[in-house]
């Protein structure tokens, strides 16, 4: 009788604990996880949905409209829900909110291609930091950054969220952005993992690559940023991998990135449709996103039929669990919406320096003499193109043109001919509407100018400067012609203003505004300097106005080569650089399974990505190789002493101005870098560089 007491109490105690919950702490997820039901195990793998991301056209009721989603609650157990929201370039949210008078912008800081574009890590986590705190005060939790791909093939719409063509400054620059990030007490997401290197069927598309090529290329950056960096976070990516969706590859997500690498953070999913979530599960992706009801009613079922063990879905809401309880909201913080964005757009500025990349620069034409009258040709002299177009798009409070930013630096831009190109704009001005205020805008069309207007600025300015300005991003690949090559349009107001300006012994200079790498060997022995831009943030034109008056010496190299003609790629023939079929946002259902570079991309080009292929004897020259340049200044470097694992390098100064020097070591591919402080004439600084054993 006594026994049968006691077993009936216990039952007794375990019912009043299922209904009242235990209240979720740091040290007790296992406790947690036996009084959660089924139902609720698989509520807590599947996202909230939508409704964050939307609240804005809406008015939904969440805690950070216009964030990409958030997990789903229980309160019973003390679970809340966490916010995710987009973040590569800066906290991707809504500006405004319903009911508030106030206004929630965030910093644009430049394209992931600027930051590896510094080569230097220190900043890079510098950003880092400005980004995560204001992910913390604005309430969100885990930022969906970085993006991180190897940028495999120039004409990738989304290149301009990646870093490198190269996996180790790549991984490295990654590293230092999660570092920061995470050091504000929010987590951190890596994507897209893996080898989801184009954008057309992005959905669908298989990336066929030999395992070799997978860990040395595509892998290796990931790894780096695991090892150094353990990111809260892993997004996998939309595509399938040598056949298999890599959200439910078990070989990629478990076999690999935990097992040999010794990851201990959770996976999710893109933002995609329904797929096979138990096998999802099943492979270790431990959260679905952006989330539908039916995921979870269909976990319930596969538990119960015996399709999918109980064991594996309670794993994967261990991780969710697990990440819960690191963040801001599940500690109780109460964000102040107020983060010193005075103060991270000096951040965003100082990156935009350091990234800018001299690429040219004959006779001197740069920095320009003090109180110098520019012409400034070009829509994107006066609308400069901040940063790329889809889930990185990030909506900040301004952006200064080069335009602007010339003009704070004593530098007067030609008012005849500007007055012209704002009456454009004014009259053009960029799409308006629900996309483009999601997804970014392109800008206005370009102006055609008639020669004697040129003619009359070459007169008067003392300078000019044309802009060629690129937008790419989510949801799209790049194409050659009037994107990767100039326009028509572009190249005859090239070619009349170097004409015009050289005939009375006046500079050139180019200044390119992309989100990738552009065709410039045909024309770039027309102007007297090139100036590479990328798409330097909301700061961009204060950067410009720095480099171009000489007030910041450039020390910006190219983190990717430019080739001389797309066709010297050895990708070139495996991506869809003439598809004008549906894209990637369209081509879900799988019917172009049979179409190559859509259904399938096959990597021919094995361990050839990027300046790897041009080590070869054979190879085609390049436009400007990996690396590459040009400062005001000038430097030398000692021979480099190796010992262990490390390499020893010491710059010195040799020019008449201040400057910063990157130095990297190949062997022959690269095997470690590192950049200067900035160092005065006569000045030395020694660098010790951790080598890359592995590379």
């Amino acid at each position: 009788m006594r026994r049968f007491v006691l077993i009936l109490a216990t039952i007794f105690c375990s019912l009043a604990l299922m209904a009242q919950g235990v209240e979720l702490q740091e040290d007790n997820i296992d406790e947690v996880l036996s009084g959660l039901t089924l139902k609720e195990k698989a509520s807590l793998v599947v996202g909230a949905g939508y409704k964050s991301m939307l609240a804005g056209m809406f008015g939904f009721s969440v805690p950070v409209p216009g964030a990409a989603g958030m997990t789903r609650p229980v309160p019973r157990m003390g679970i809340p829900a966490v916010v995710l929201s987009d973040g590569p370039a800066g906290v991707r949210i809504e500006p405004k909110r319903k009911g508030s008078k106030g206004s929630f912008y965030c910093t644009g800081f430049p394209i992931g291609s600027l930051l590896s574009s510094t080569w230097n890590t220190e900043l890079v986590e510098k950003v880092g930091r400005a980004i995560g705190n204001e992910a913390l005060e604005y309430g969100v939790d885990v930022l969906l950054a970085p993006g991180m791909n190897i940028q495999r093939n120039p004409l990738c719409g989304r290149n301009y969220e990646y870093y490198s063509e190269d996996p180790l400054l790549s991984g490295r620059i990654a590293a230092a952005y999660v570092r920061g990030v995470q050091s504000q007490g929010v987590g951190a997401s890596v994507k897209h993992f893996a080898a989801n290197n184009q954008e057309t069927n992005r959905f669908w598309n298989d990336s066929r690559v030999d395992e070799d090529v997978l860990r040395e290329i595509y892998l290796r950056n990931f790894e780096i940023v695991i090892r150094e960096a353990q990111p809260w976070t892993v997004m996998a990516s939309y595509n399938m991998l040598n056949g298999v969706h890599t959200q439910q590859d078990k070989w990629l997500l478990t076999d690999v990135l935990r097992d040999e690498w010794g990851y201990e953070g959770l996976v999710m999913t893109d933002w995609t449709r329904k797929r096979d979530t138990p096998a999802q599960i099943a492979a270790g992706c431990d959260l679905m996103e952006p989330g539908e009801n039916s995921q979870i009613n269909e976990l319930v079922r596969k538990v119960k039929s015996g399709e999918l063990s109980e064991e594996a879905l309670t794993l994967c809401v261990r991780r969710v669990l697990e990440l819960i309880v690191k963040t801001p909201t599940f500690k109780g913080y109460t964000p102040s919406l107020a983060p010193d964005l005075e103060a991270h757009a000096l951040v965003s500025r100082e990156a935009a320096e350091e990234g800018l990349i001299l690429l040219k620069n004959d006779g001197g034409a740069l920095p320009a003499a003090p109180g110098s009258v520019a012409a400034l040709f070009g829509v994107g002299s006066y609308q400069l193109l901040a940063g790329g177009t889809g889930s990185g798009h990030v909506h900040r409070p301004y952006v200064v043109s080069l335009h602007e930013g010339l003009s704070r630096e004593g530098i007067t831009p030609f008012g005849p001919l500007a007055a012209l190109y704002e009456t454009h704009i004014k009259k053009n001005p960029p799409p308006k509407g629900l996309l483009s205020g999601m997804l970014g805008s392109p800008g206005s069309p370009e102006l055609s100018v008639s020669e004697p207007v040129v003619r009359s600025a070459a007169t008067e300015a003392d300078m000019a400067i044309v802009t060629i300005a690129r937008q790419a991003g989510e949801g799209g690949d790049r194409h050659l012609e009037d994107d990767f090559l100039l326009t028509d349009q572009e190249r005859s107001l090239l070619e009349k203003v170097c004409e015009a300006f050289r005939a009375r012994g006046k500079k050139v200079v180019v200044v390119l505004n992309v989100g990738g790498v552009v065709e410039t060997a045909s024309w770039k022995q027309l102007p007297d300097a090139i100036l590479l831009a990328w798409q330097p943030g909301q700061e961009g034109g204060e950067a410009l106005g720095g480099i171009i008056s000489g007030r910041v010496c450039p020390s910006g190299r190219l983190p990717v080569t430019f080739p001389v003609d797309y066709f010297d790629l050895p990708s070139s023939a495996n991506f869809p650089y003439n598809y004008s079929g549906k894209g990637s946002m369209t081509a879900g259902n799988g019917k172009e399974k049979e179409v190559k570079n859509v259904g399938y991309t096959v990597y021919e080009e094995g361990l050839d990505v990027g300046y790897r292929y041009y080590l070869k004897s054979d190879a085609p020259a390049v436009s400007y190789p990996f690396g590459y340049g040009l400062s005001y200044t000038s430097f030398e470097q000692s021979e480099p002493l190796c010992s262990g694992d490390t390499v020893t390098v010491t710059v010195t100064n040799t020019g008449a101005v201040a400057g910063k020097e990157v130095v990297f070591f190949k062997d022959p591919v690269l095997k470690a870098f590192g950049k200067t402080a900035l160092l005065g004439p006569g000045e030395s600084q020694t660098l010790v560089m951790t080598i890359d054993s592995r590379q």
